[in-house]
């Protein structure tokens, strides 16, 4: 079981990797990864232009069941809310600066890009 685990890790940082690598290529910069807080993790935090953007990914290898952009509840997008505004503040980031929320979907070699997927801007949460 633990094998499972280490090789389920193991791909997950792999497609971590091809998403940042995919970001590269448009343009932002990689400003963390994995950001971990008592609230959740933001997979990676990144920069485009003025725009600090806190980026989920999620990959599924079979899409039969549902596609990966499915698994970013309600319940998820405010654990990664609340993380991006630990990072804020532990990183000063003031409420003047611009941030997104995007979801990155990965099935097989596809990878779709959904920008600001939250469509909230980082000020009143609820």
């Amino acid at each position: 079981m633990e094998a499972a685990c280490v090789n389920n890790t193991q791909k997950g940082r792999a497609q971590e990797e091809r998403a940042c690598n995919y970001l590269r290529g448009k343009g932002y910069e990689i400003l963390n990864r994995n950001f971990y807080s008592r609230f959740g993790e933001i997979d990676i935090i990144a920069r485009q232009q003025e725009t600090i953007v806190f980026i989920e990914v999620k990959y599924r290898e079979n899409t039969s069941a549902i596609i990966p952009e499915e698994a970013v509840d309600y319940k998820k997008r405010k654990r990664i809310i609340k993380t991006a505004d630990y990072y804020r503040l532990k990183n000063r980031i003031w409420d003047d600066i611009p941030c997104r929320f995007d979801v990155i979907s990965m099935a097989q070699e596809k990878i779709i890009h959904h920008a600001n997927a939250f469509g909230y801007d980082g000020k009143n949460l609820d």
